[in-house]
């Protein structure tokens, strides 16, 4: 991060983060914005340089007498040397270790880059967070409530390589991690998390840094491995999941730039991954999946999915 930037975040209490990368999005307005959260609120787009270049050349940045960049109300935060080529992975950085991009925030509300916020997030707070003294909200998938379910989803949509996510589950299942029923405290193992809405303190900065760890070691999607930290956390962790129906009023959902695909998507066979076909495995990424696990998984037998939706 720039130096300019570091100090500028540093004045940051309440922050609206989102963030771009590979020229995917553009910065979506916000729309009822209070004058209180204007002044409250700092709202920081994380960018790579690709997607600077892409929205520099498709609408109008402004510059300060500091040389820093503006879209709008958006305050854009140029990361260099980012940790990973995939721009799912990338993305991960400022969506769940926010608390390390901005270390000095005591609130933080994530957004996707696709979404455009339509609700002033003073409300949000008071709604999710204030209202009911929690610290951590997050919306319920509007499909599937079993990671397994998700997995299965995630296949047949090609959103990583099925043999590696095959690979994920069985893990996970290895490790006592059964599909989600009543029996569970929780509403859902499965959240949507196009918006992540927290206080910053020591434990759910902890919940977050173990999410990245999973994130960083398996596959890029996250939905996968929310439900295993809570699981593993033993009901130490407490969290609001809200319902979807509510998510869908607080954002207009845009569509990217272009459809999204990596090489590792169209993946069969690990036979796939040998020779000239190394250049398939992601270089910077998902290193826990090519590390002989120390059990043998050769016995596990995944639980049979129910596809509950066709639109899943």
């Amino acid at each position: 991060m720039n130096l300019v930037d570091i100090e500028y975040v540093k004045k940051c209490r309440f922050v609206v983060a989102s963030g771009t990368f590979d020229g995917y999005d553009v910065p979506h307005q916000p729309s009822n914005i209070s004058i209180r959260s204007k002044k409250l609120f700092c709202f920081l787009m994380v960018v790579d340089e690709v997607s600077l270049k892409f929205i520099k050349k498709n609408v109008t940045v402004r510059k300060d007498r500091d040389e820093r960049m503006w879209v709008g109300i958006w305050r854009l935060i140029p990361l260099k040397h980012l940790p990973y080529d995939e721009p799912r992975r990338k993305g991960k950085v400022p969506k769940i270790l926010t608390h390390r991009l901005f270390p000095e925030a005591q609130y933080s509300i994530w957004i996707d880059g696709k979404m455009e916020l339509i609700v002033d997030p003073l409300l949000i707070l008071e709604r999710y967070l204030w209202h009911d003294k929690l610290t951590y909200a997050i919306a319920q998938h509007k499909h599937h409530r079993s990671i397994y379910e998700e997995a299965d989803a995630n296949k047949r949509r090609k959103r990583y390589a099925k043999l590696l996510i095959d690979l994920l589950m069985n893990i996970y299942y290895y490790e006592g991690m059964e599909p989600w029923s009543l029996k569970k405290n929780t509403i859902s193992d499965v959240p949507e998390g196009a918006i992540i809405i927290r206080e910053h303190t020591a434990l759910s900065n902890l919940f977050n840094c173990l999410w990245f760890n999973e994130v960083n070691l398996f596959t890029p999607r996250d939905q996968l491995s929310f439900g295993y930290i809570v699981y593993r956390l033993r009901g130490l962790f407490k969290f609001f999941m809200f319902q979807n129906c509510e998510y869908n009023s607080l954002f207009v959902l845009h569509l990217h730039t272009r459809e999204h695909s990596s090489k590792v998507e169209w993946i069969k066979s690990l036979s796939e991954f040998k020779g000239n076909g190394s250049s398939m495995k992601e270089s910077r990424g998902g290193f826990g999946l090519w590390i002989p696990y120390p059990k043998n998984l050769d016995s596990v037998i995944l639980p049979p999915v129910v596809r509950t939706s066709k639109a899943g």
